[in-house]
């Protein structure tokens, strides 16, 4: 990337899938390049994951209704992020996913909470 220099890069990012945090979320922010986030939900295993277990409280802070709402905010708090490519087919799911975009997003503790919980479920 530094070699050449793209407009824009595009990378799995979502609070179960964190590993673009540690050098490529940082490089395209220092290095001025716009970043598109593909798989926030892992294809659909983040909510398979999450189906029984009720949003926690504390989500509030941030105005998170939905499990979708908890990890695209997690994501678009991020600084490095231009955008979030969600996938559906369902017009319910498309408005939802839009209405994210309102509101709060975590800050840093809270996106540490967010991500220390997903990581114990």
């Amino acid at each position: 990337m530094a070699r050449e220099k793209p407009d824009f890069i595009q990378v799995n990012y979502s609070i179960t899938e964190r590993e673009a945090e540690k050098r490529i979320l940082p490089f395209a922010a220092d290095h001025g390049l716009a970043v598109l986030i593909n798989r926030p939900f892992m294809n659909g295993t983040y909510f398979d994951k999450l189906k029984d277990r009720p949003l926690p409280d504390w989500a509030g802070e941030f105005d998170c209704k939905t499990w979708a709402e908890f990890s695209l905010k997690y994501i678009l708090a991020n600084p490095a992020v231009t955008c979030v490519l969600t996938e559906t087919s369902n017009a319910q799911h498309m408005a939802d996913n839009a209405r994210t975009s309102l509101g709060p997003v975590p800050n840093a503790a809270q996106r540490e909470r967010m991500g220390t919980f997903i990581d114990e479920v």
